[in-house]
């Protein structure tokens, strides 16, 4: 039977900036002789209800003096060019080979720009219709982006006009007593950048509404109690600030709205760049080890980082769960015990923090994912996980000048020697303390300059519904 749909859940949030029946006693009729019976402390309905916590546990957080951050990536260190193109029919000794015009500059570069393929270089050849062959490399012609091989094979393998080949260097050969090797390859590093967002809130309260006194201890999930009800609208700003300082880099994007130009710059959050540069899973959730090997397999074609975390929401979460569980003996039919360290006499763990399969997964739940205030319940756009590689990795830092040890996602925050922007809090007006106004109200502000940096992209998986 389905879970009924009543009770709900409160979507928007419960604090008021005025106070309210809920926070107050309203039954001043003395006559009553019956007073109600009140518990003083407020009961915690939701649980822990703040979100932020993934970057803290992937991520680092640095400073940063710019309002631009700038990092280049390594590319490839060896040359591929695949949908080439043969000019000779089967048989032949020789051939020409054309390289598509939307990869020349795509990895490592001649000097003048162009393929990077040089005489006397060993490449093979194949297609996929079958067949391969392995040629050295007799001349190059770069602006046209051709260059001729000759055959170690006596058949050719490959028609004329065939263009699904793929080629690849594998090493050089030369005869004794010969030149060296003409030209040179520069190395070509990707640059990619970001640039900081300025988030600001702010919570008021008026003076006299600071006299009040109410009848409810509160308590918020960083540790603030108290009687005084606008404590608790003043704590709970500020969790809804810190959470903000945290999904925000997570969904940020660029304005690319050229009209809505002037309004915002945005930003690259972590959602965006894997979507744009990294891999993405849209098929719903891999649910097998058949699945979960097309995973694998596209993560050795990139970086093939030994471990990795997959955060998921609930779903997700037990989707492995079942997987994993198939695998044994008796998974199947039922539950068993000993094997996965599960006693007649205990409670049965149906659940698994990970599994290694050619790399090491763990599994971790994102409550961000699972919130219904937040991406939990979408029916479109909706995000089912986020597989982040762990430690960190090197870079050349534009500003620093030098190659630099970076978490593969962190945090980079405005701070120089007499401005921190990292999270910057301070109090206005003549109430509460404050005395920096005429203003008969206690105002709390709160500041962040603050940008992302996914390093990496290529060694991310997202998976989407």
């Amino acid at each position: 039977m389905p879970v009924n749909a009543t009770p709900g859940f409160d979507l928007q949030p419960s604090a008021n900036q005025i106070p309210t029946n809920t926070n107050y006693i309203t039954n001043f009729d003395f006559l009553s002789q019956y007073l109600p019976d009140t518990y003083e402390k407020e009961f915690e309905r939701y649980g822990n209800r703040t979100l932020s916590s993934f970057l803290r546990m992937v991520g680092a957080e640095m400073p940063s003096n710019s309002d631009l951050i700038k990092w280049s990536e390594q590319g490839r260190l060896h040359t591929k060019y695949v949908d080439c193109t043969s000019s000779l029919d089967t048989g032949g000794n020789t051939a020409t080979i054309t390289v598509p015009a939307a990869q020349v500059g795509t990895s490592a570069l001649v000097t003048t720009a162009g393929i990077a393929v040089r005489a006397g270089q060993t490449v093979m050849i194949s297609s996929t219709l079958g067949g391969s062959n392995k040629a050295i490399v007799t001349a190059v012609r770069i602006d046209d982006r051709e260059f001729d091989v000759a055959y170690y094979e006596t058949a050719q393998a490959f028609a004329a006009g065939s263009t699904d080949l793929t080629v690849f260097i594998y090493g050089s050969e030369f005869k004794k007593g010969t030149n060296g090797m003409e030209g040179s390859l520069e190395s070509e590093g990707e640059i990619f950048e970001n640039k900081p967002i300025i988030l600001k809130d702010k919570y008021a309260v008026s003076g006299s509404d600071m006299a009040q006194i109410g009848w409810v201890e509160v308590t918020t999930e960083n540790g603030a109690s108290g009687y005084l009800w606008y404590l608790k609208s003043e704590h709970e700003t500020r969790l809804r600030f810190d959470d903000y300082l945290e999904t925000a880099m997570i969904e940020a994007v660029p304005m690319a709205n050229t009209n809505n130009a002037g309004l915002a710059d945005g930003s690259e959050g972590v959602f965006y760049v894997v979507e744009n540069r990294g891999n993405v899973w849209g098929g719903g959730n891999p649910t097998s080890l058949l699945e979960w090997d097309d995973v694998i397999k596209r993560l050795d074609k990139q970086g093939a980082i030994e471990e990795n975390v997959v955060f998921v929401n609930r779903d997700f979460g037990f989707n492995i769960d079942d997987m994993l569980a198939e695998q044994n003996s008796y998974g199947s039919g039922g539950s068993s015990y000993g094997l996965f360290d599960n006693d007649k006499d205990m409670a049965l763990n149906l659940g698994f923090t990970g599994f290694r399969r050619g790399y090491d997964f763990y599994k971790s739940d994102w409550k961000y994912l699972n919130d219904p205030t937040m991406r939990g319940g979408l029916k479109s756009g909706a995000v089912n996980g986020l597989l982040v590689p762990a430690g960190s990795t090197s870079v050349y830092d534009q500003v620093m000048g030098k190659n630099a040890k970076r978490p593969f996602l962190h945090v980079r925050y405005r701070a120089s020697e007499t401005e921190d922007r990292r999270y910057k809090t301070w109090i206005t007006g003549s109430a509460g303390g404050a005395a920096t106004s005429d203003k008969d109200a206690m105002e709390v502000h709160f500041l962040s300059e603050r940008a992302v940096c996914t390093l990496g992209a290529n060694n991310f998986f997202l998976f989407q519904a």
